[in-house]
């Protein structure tokens, strides 16, 4: 699930990594309630039964920078963008691995309101600036089962392992129809460039463009921490990745998401600013 949108929007590590993601007894298509806490303890819980995480070892290339987004202060963004070539057919990288068939379900809060988050892998793809992107379908729903918001998001991964964001097609509904498709964007049109949104090898204090299209997508993530802990209704995890997203089209937003190995994003919580908050109470890995 991507960064915040219209409604509010790895250290390469060795295969020991993946394997210490933990999480609760859950069954990968555990649900539960959506008021469990994040917890900044050690834990020690196993990993959830049937999940199935990517690979915590992509293949890296010296050719591609270590942070080939970076934000720069006082220079305009040039992200590094490796060739059609350097990008591989599968997103695995472990904090964020966009495998076809995952189905991941989050409930939490959003302006007051509870909605449910349904995120879908595809087997789908699109070509975006000669590059073959993996299509996720992103759905939000409202407490009473409406739909609200439907995204279909593309992100590619290159050869050291960075993902990448190439852009959006997002439609926000209301009595069930389309009522905007602001947010919408794809790189290489209008001046839109693609961003990175999970280095292959994230440092604390990193700083990093996620997307860019000038004055409707410039979020832009920080690394806070490596080593943190969180617990959601589907389980608890440690060696989580937490990251600060801001964006200048929304100074007044500040927001923190935790990534867990294997599983990817599993709190996303808006700090400063708004009233939203996002937990994962499901994971189905691919068949």
């Amino acid at each position: 699930m991507h960064a915040r949108r219209a409604r509010i929007t790895i250290v390469l590590a060795t295969v020991a990594l993946a394997a210490a993601a933990c999480g609760g007894s859950n069954a990968a298509t555990t649900t539960g309630s959506a008021g469990a806490s994040t917890t900044t303890g050690t834990t020690g819980a196993s990993t959830p039964t049937g999940t199935t995480g990517a690979s915590a070892t992509p293949s890296p290339s010296a050719e591609i920078a270590e942070n080939p987004a970076p934000v720069v202060n006082g220079e305009p963004y040039r992200p590094d963008v490796p060739p059609p070539s350097e990008f591989v057919a599968t997103v695995d990288n472990p904090y964020m691995p966009w495998i076809p068939g995952t189905k991941m379900v989050f409930e939490g809060i959003s302006d007051g309101q509870r909605e449910r988050n349904v995120v879908v892998v595809t087997d789908r793809t699109r070509v975006v600036m000669g590059v073959e992107t993996t299509v996720v379908h992103d759905q939000v729903f409202s407490a009473n089962g409406d739909l609200a918001e439907d995204t279909m998001d593309w992100y590619a991964q290159d050869s050291a392992g960075n993902v990448w964001y190439f852009g959006e097609d997002t439609a926000e509904y209301k009595n069930g129809a389309v009522s905007s498709t602001a947010g919408s964007w794809e790189a290489g049109v209008d001046g839109a460039q693609p961003g990175v949104v999970m280095l292959a090898q994230p440092t604390v204090g990193e700083a990093y463009h996620q997307e860019f299209r000038k004055g409707e997508a410039e979020d832009v993530g920080t690394v806070l921490a490596l080593d943190d802990t969180a617990t959601v209704p589907y389980g608890s995890f440690d060696r989580v990745l937490v990251t600060e997203d801001t964006t200048p089209l929304e100074p007044q937003i500040l927001e923190h998401k935790f990534y867990a190995p294997g599983i990817g994003v599993v709190i996303e919580r808006v700090i400063r600013g708004a009233q939203e908050i996002s937990k994962l109470v499901s994971f189905t890995p691919p068949a």
